[in-house]
């Protein structure tokens, strides 16, 4: 394994087969929309667009999917201003996590990723801070409130492993990190649903607990699985 560095000053590395000494031919890499994954992401991120900005955006109150609560002035404010930070994290998590935009535009990668962490992920998450006590619904808070906390805790973790350039520690964290920052499409997607099906007999609370909870939960879990299944390629990564 070989490692040099291009004109940006970001480094790259090429793998060579060690039982030949011939390096592996490198064939044209598949565009993003050919990649299962970076395709299903990307519905994600359009699909939590339209069911945010259309509402939010209006500048109604009446429009607001949560009920606001009349003592707190403020609060069509935040929650639009949490609305948009969180977007903006889906959008700039789909551009960290595209690998021909890691290859080709390193620059593109670092600015996005300090997007991602201190005009979206960190804001987002203080913002919900800020909405949780006054949150009307009796069940889902705390399960919030903990994903709120994990997200700082696996966003700041892997910005400092960037800055120490322990980058697949950096890849594990951050990986970790937009797990989270998707925690909240599922129970928007079983809210459609709900809507869409009216036969779908689902109680409040239990959509409140699955979205707050199994959500990013099972977000973790995926996550960690990926990782593992990915860590042997990970390991040729410069450290």
């Amino acid at each position: 394994m070989t490692q040099n560095r291009e004109g940006t000053g970001a480094p790259t590395t090429t793998v060579g087969h060690r039982a030949t000494g011939t390096r592996r031919a490198a064939g044209p890499a598949p565009s993003w929309w050919q990649s299962p994954w970076a395709a299903a992401l990307a519905v994600i991120v359009v699909f939590n667009l339209l069911y945010a900005f259309p509402r939010y955006l209006s500048g109604d109150p009446e429009q607001s999917r949560i009920p606001l609560d009349p003592g707190f002035s403020q609060h069509f404010l935040v929650v639009v201003l949490h609305a948009v930070l969180g977007n903006l994290a889906l959008v700039t998590v789909f551009l960290q996590v595209l690998p021909w935009v890691r290859r080709h535009h390193p620059r593109v990668h670092r600015v996005s990723g300090r997007i991602y962490i201190f005009a979206a992920a960190l804001p987002t998450t203080v913002l919900a801070f800020v909405l949780v006590p006054y949150s009307q619904a009796p069940f889902g808070a705390f399960g919030l409130t903990l994903s709120g906390v994990l997200w700082i805790v696996t966003t700041m973790l892997g910005y400092r492993a960037a800055r120490q350039r322990r980058y697949v520690d950096h890849r594990r964290w951050m990986v970790y990190s937009f797990a989270i920052s998707l925690g909240t499409t599922w129970g928007r997607v079983l809210a459609e649903l709900m809507q869409a099906f009216p036969g779908m007999h689902v109680s409040l609370s239990f959509v409140l607990e699955l979205s707050m909870w199994g959500s990013w939960v099972m977000n973790l879990l995926l996550a960690h699985w990926w990782l593992e299944y990915t860590a042997p390629r990970a390991a040729q990564l410069v450290r």
